[in-house]
């Protein structure tokens, strides 16, 4: 099969497709695949880099203030549409699949336009923009949360969990020694995206001795835009900073994670059922982060700490209520794995070749 998978802007797109992408090859070890992403964001360093071909768009979101801006924006759109329709000409694909972000919509468009089938993966329990506005054009739709099948058509939307789920299950746990953990203590990571989120990071900075003498340790990983600043502090003993970390792996060996509320995070949470403590970012579209997480703290599945309420002792506290009170953490476990799905890249798949292949999908392949 020949496939043409477009995501892009942050990571929450772009690991998904890559989750995917393992899987149809997983599936078909010939799968002939083709990446269309920004010219100027994440994906363009990413997805080289695991040897997938690359093809890039100029393409710029929507202005919702500066309005002139979008003279230039509009013009990029429909240079993109074009080059789309070309590269679509040119490698013949059965299938394209938009996974986020803004410049999957000139992707999708031009396979609409040629009558290739299409699909589009929507992470959030908010549909973004993007995925609002192509849901009227593609053949299928799959969504991370129950909630969302509400937000499109019903006839062509099918729940289908986050494929970061499989990935997250098949990493290997971290050998804590390596990191300069103790194997004989609990262990707390505190991580806020790839980039980090400076507000929070000089909140943690400025709180991190509330953490000293405790019987846990802390790995606060930073993200590569702010960890020159943050190691220049100096911190208790039992607390490590890291640029970054492999988080799922990292997540085999925590106790209680502290992080954002993003989809993929979510899903990788869920999967590995690790007791966390979210801090949805607020600058995010529709407070979509927010939504996100309140999904898992109706189950009793998270605690929710929102970013203005970030003072003093608030986040330690927190921590140690939860160390505190074992079966409130036995409780979140078992939450967690009940909302779990576990073969979300399994089921993406199987959509997939239903849409290209109808009542015979996938007959010579092993989808599992």
């Amino acid at each position: 099969m020949k496939v043409i998978v477009s995501a892009g802007g942050t990571g929450g797109h772009i690991y998904p497709a890559l989750a995917i992408i393992n899987k149809l090859k997983e599936v078909d070890p010939k799968l002939e695949v083709l990446y269309i992403g920004t010219h100027n964001r994440m994906e363009k360093e990413i997805v080289p880099e695991k040897g997938i071909p690359f093809e890039t768009l100029e393409i710029y979101g929507l202005y919702r203030k500066k309005i002139y801006k979008n003279v230039k924006t509009l013009t990029c759109f429909y240079k993109s549409y074009r080059k789309c329709i070309r590269i679509m000409k040119s490698f013949q694909p059965d299938l394209v699949i938009g996974v986020g972000g803004y410049v999957t919509a000139p992707v999708i468009l031009a396979a609409h336009k040629l009558k290739i089938k299409t699909a589009i993966h929507e992470q959030n329990s908010v549909p973004g923009a993007s995925n609002r506005f192509l849901s009227k054009y593609v053949d299928k739709i799959m969504v991370s949360f129950p909630a969302s099948m509400k937000e499109f058509p019903e006839h062509k939307t099918v729940y289908t969990g986050n494929p970061c789920s499989e990935d997250a299950i098949k990493a290997k746990p971290i050998q804590k020694t390596e990191y300069g953990l103790s194997n004989h203590k609990r262990l707390v990571t505190i991580v806020m995206g790839s980039l980090g989120a400076s507000n929070v990071n000089q909140f943690l900075i400025d709180s991190m001795s509330y953490f000293e003498k405790k019987d846990y340790e802390v790995a606060f990983v930073t993200g590569k835009q702010d960890y020159e600043e943050v190691s220049k502090h100096t911190f208790p003993k039992n607390i490590h900073v890291y640029p970054y970390v492999p988080l799922t792996s990292f997540m085999k060996k925590t106790d209680i994670l502290v992080s954002r509320a993003g989809a993929s995070t979510l899903s990788e949470i869920m999967a590995l059922h690790t007791p966390c403590i979210l801090i949805p970012s607020p600058y995010v579209p529709n407070n979509h982060q927010w939504k996100n997480a309140m999904g898992l703290v109706n189950e009793k599945a998270a605690i929710l700490l929102e970013e203005k309420d970030l003072k003093g002792d608030i986040l330690v506290k927190t921590i140690d209520e939860l160390f505190q009170n074992p079966i409130q953490l036995e409780t979140m476990k078992k939450n967690l794995s009940t909302l779990a799905v576990l073969d979300s890249a399994t089921k993406i798949v199987r959509e997939l070749y239903k849409l290209v292949d109808g009542d015979t999908y996938g007959k010579d392949k092993d989808i599992r």
